[in-house]
């Protein structure tokens, strides 16, 4: 539950920057650091970043930042995480789009990357109507599991779940040679596909994570008969020429906030040459917050610095870019 006026600490109503947050997003006196404690019904609280995904917490702020300047043309966050707490408060899925919607942020797609999550999903996109879903074992989670032999029985509720309405999306799914050792690989491969399957199947969207793959990723969405006729590239990380290859297939290229990091120039460089109606904006949140909060806790309502960052890039006004990403997002997924 947001805080009221009376359980906000004083120096909130003198610090400019505090005071800017989101009133939900504002820590009060009572409330503790991120435990990965289960809190009240409708919380976002009982999951938390693992420890590989961040620095000690003692060497992070764990404020979240002030809201930016509104969009003037609203657009969607194409790939959020709500049911993961990073913070020093606990938002539920209602809080978390109303500070979204004040900065013209009039939607999310809630990702579910395990069984866990993909059930809070289902949860989330039947009690709130700004939010559609995206369910899939994470390429990280198919190598372990299937390591353990539990690998069927989650993909068999997965599929279960994406038939829901409101699910548009199968994701995120794909391949992560960043921690999953070579003895992996063939665990998230065959994952995949079986991911690019079901997404045929059910006539949805396909969102990939693709972490030090790139080759691999396209090769197999190449080689796939059955794949969606939708494909995004979730927190797009490649290069001009991976840009290259999704211009000339067709496929989305989301772009998250390292897109606004001082060193990412190729990153740049790569926005630059995405075609303007496959371009898509996220946060990925609570990870990868813009600039100038970087290591700071990320929500949907930041949306807005990303875009801006993008459409600085691409020498377009931000009204201009929004609209564009907005009708892009409406193709991928279709009404809210």
């Amino acid at each position: 539950m947001a805080p009221d006026a009376s359980s906000t600490p004083d120096s909130a109503a003198t610090d400019p920057e505090t005071s800017a947050v989101p009133e939900a997003y504002r820590p009060v006196a009572t409330e503790s650091p991120a435990t990965g404690d289960g809190e009240a019904e409708g919380s976002a609280a009982g999951r938390r970043r693992e420890p590989h995904e961040e620095k000690s917490k003692r060497q992070r702020r764990l404020e979240y930042p002030p809201a930016p300047e509104p969009l003037g043309v609203p657009v969607v966050d194409n790939h959020t995480h709500l049911d993961f707490r990073d913070g020093l408060v606990s938002v539920d899925v209602h809080q978390a789009m109303d500070a979204a919607a004040a900065v013209g942020v009039a939607g999310a797609i809630q990702v579910g990357c395990d069984v866990e999550s993909a059930r809070f999903t289902i949860e989330a996109i039947e009690a709130e109507p700004r939010l559609l879903g995206a369910v899939a074992i994470h390429p990280n989670d198919a190598a372990r599991l299937a390591s353990r032999g539990h690998l069927d029985a989650a993909l068999a509720e997965i599929e279960t779940l994406a038939a829901h309405p409101r699910v548009r999306a199968v994701g995120e799914t794909g391949l992560d040679y960043y921690r999953t050792g070579p003895e992996g690989v063939e665990d998230q491969q065959e994952a995949f596909r079986w991911h690019l399957d079901l997404a045929h199947r059910l006539g949805k969207a396909v969102q990939i994570h693709d972490r030090d793959a790139h080759d691999d990723v396209v090769r197999i969405l190449v080689d796939t008969p059955r794949r969606p006729d939708r494909v995004v590239f979730h927190c797009f990380s490649g290069d001009v020429e991976l840009a290259r290859i999704c211009n000339e297939h067709g496929w989305y290229m989301s772009f998250a906030g390292p897109v606004t990091f001082k060193a990412n120039d190729g990153l740049r460089a790569a926005l630059s040459e995405a075609r303007e109606d496959l371009l898509l904006v996220e946060t990925d949140a609570p990870f990868l917050t813009p600039h100038p909060w970087r290591g700071r806790p990320n929500a949907p309502y930041l949306v807005p610095l990303t875009l801006r960052g993008m459409a600085e890039t691409r020498g377009l006004e931000a009204d201009v870019l929004a609209a564009a990403v907005a009708n892009n997002t409406r193709r991928v997924y279709g009404d809210f």
